[in-house]
């Protein structure tokens, strides 16, 4: 059995897929923001540094005892909770829908495995002229030979709008962001774990102490 050290390694946090999505929810939402949420508002400044939270606690949390990294990887979760009614609200405040759980559209970009905002920049987009071309794949325009049809029929079989940018771009923030959170659920319940059963660094040091003792005598 190795010897046990006082001071365990820390810092490999680029390496958790939590940090990874959670970096992309801080680029997403920097983007989004700028696009959609007036620069000089309240609003754009608390979703900006609600991502950046989530982001910066997980790294500093790696740095720091196991009791602090529980504490601090919580607060990015909270950020990131934070954040991910900033977006519903966006979405309600504007008439648009939130997609449920069971829209496929979720999964799709889950699938997607998108590394980089251009990535999911991308995905919105190819979501966005699908919608545009109507569940055939045509295009938006009206057909004479079916005008007068359609005209006939009640409005309950009117399909749909096509989902605008907006609420593609705020769905697929809402989507990452639930994976972050989950993520960071999983990551949390390992961390009590571990500290549970290891202990932070009184324990540690007790243990090192205790064993420097035994072979001395």
């Amino acid at each position: 059995m190795g010897r046990e050290s006082l001071i365990p390694r820390h810092g490999g946090y680029r390496h958790l897929k939590s940090f990874q999505v959670a970096e992309l929810v801080f680029d997403v939402t920097v983007r989004f923001c700028d696009r959609y949420v007036e620069k000089r508002s309240r609003t754009h400044d608390q979703m900006v540094q609600a991502a950046r939270s989530g982001v910066q606690n997980i790294a500093e949390g790696s740095q720091v005892s196991k009791k602090t990294e529980i504490k601090l990887t919580n607060v990015a979760r909270a950020s990131l909770e934070e954040l991910r009614l900033d977006y519903e609200d966006f979405l309600r405040q504007r008439g648009l829908p939130a997609w449920e759980r069971e829209n496929p559209l979720r999964q799709e970009l889950i699938d997607r495995k998108c590394k980089t905002a251009d990535d999911v920049a991308r995905w919105v987009k190819e979501v966005h002229e699908r919608g545009q071309r109507g569940p055939c794949g045509q295009s938006g325009q009206k057909n004479p030979s079916t005008e007068s049809t359609l005209s006939t029929k009640s409005t309950e079989s009117v399909p749909p709008a096509p989902p605008t940018l907006p609420e593609i771009a705020a769905n697929a923030a809402l989507v990452l962001i639930a994976v972050a959170c989950s993520l960071l659920s999983r990551q949390l319940a390992a961390q009590a774990e571990s500290f549970e059963t290891q202990g932070g660094f009184t324990e540690r040091l007790y243990r090192i102490r205790s064993q420097r003792r035994q072979n001395k005598s």
